[in-house]
């Protein structure tokens, strides 16, 4: 605080300005230039990661995996649904139009409840599931859905699951 009182004594020739309304400006400017770059990061999530030269766009991975095997990669789709109780989990559409069900690594991270329509990438561990009957219904829960559709799953499901460590959401 006392550069700045000394950086004002040193520029301020004329005593138009006193030395708390430059601190006050200075420190308005400082917030400004912080709170851009913390929103300009928005779009990611999670641990930051390096683009591969190959992101997956299909499932075509999915078919190499045994059940209880996983495999580290990357994808890219659109967001078709995501948790409206808290962003803890996306639905993402890939290229062969086959879904990817996406949690997030030790629950550490959400995503905007708004991102549905957008593109994304994910970064981390490509699996397959078998996902039990409550399973089903409490996402079907989560996402909003009556009781009526909720009533209607009643056999287990062979899913496509990926538990990212990092989500990158394009702005477009």
């Amino acid at each position: 605080m006392a550069m700045c009182y000394n950086i004002l004594d040193m520029l301020n020739t004329s005593r138009f300005l006193n030395k708390s309304s430059f601190f006050n400006t200075f420190c308005s400017v400082v917030l400004m230039l912080v709170s851009f770059n913390i929103f300009s990061q928005n779009s990611e999530h999670g641990a930051r990661f390096e683009l591969d030269k190959d992101i997956q766009m299909s499932t075509a991975s999915y078919d190499s995996i045994k059940s209880k095997d996983s495999l580290n990669i990357q994808m890219k789709g659109t967001i078709t649904d995501v948790c409206q109780a808290k962003g803890c989990w996306m639905k993402v559409n890939l290229a062969d139009n086959n879904e990817v069900f996406v949690r997030f690594k030790d629950y550490g991270f959400f995503v905007p409840t708004d991102s549905a329509g957008k593109e994304v990438v994910i970064n981390g561990l490509a699996f397959v599931e078998e996902m039990s009957v409550e399973d089903q219904r409490h996402y079907a829960t989560d996402k909003g859905a009556g009781e009526e559709e909720i009533q209607k799953i009643t056999q287990p499901k062979r899913t496509l699951h990926f538990e990212a460590s990092g989500v990158r959401i394009s702005e477009r």
